[in-house]
């Protein structure tokens, strides 16, 4: 099975542009007419986005100067075995985080007839 992930890169963009703070992004995002709330700014920032508007990342673009490519890294990971995908990534058996390739499911159900 072929797992594809992605790094997200924000953050280091911002510093190279001298924006050390999640604050410092929101004014240049309203410019564009992309109005998010301090928290979502922050997540954004901080965090790995499992979704993002398309005026978003044109905006992130245009206000860091940047490609796309630049923002996100994606890559691929083939998979045979889950222990063998997370050693790739380095991670512990079963210790995924946020962004990285590995998708959680839930549990199968066991139904048991009733009675003995």
């Amino acid at each position: 099975m072929r797992m594809v992930g992605y790094k997200w890169h924000l953050r280091e963009l911002m510093a190279r542009r001298g924006m050390f703070n999640t604050t410092d992004l929101a004014p240049h995002l309203a410019d564009r007419g992309i109005e998010l709330s301090a928290s979502q700014v922050h997540r954004l920032v901080t965090g790995t986005p499992e979704r993002l508007n398309l005026q978003v990342l044109a905006a992130l673009c245009d206000i860091l100067d940047a490609e796309p490519g630049e923002l996100f890294e994606p890559y691929a990971v083939e998979r045979s075995r889950r222990k063998s995908a997370d050693a790739e990534l380095g991670l512990a058996p079963g210790a995924g985080s946020g962004g990285s390739p590995e998708i959680r499911r839930p549990r199968r159900a066991r139904i048991l007839p009733d009675g003995p």
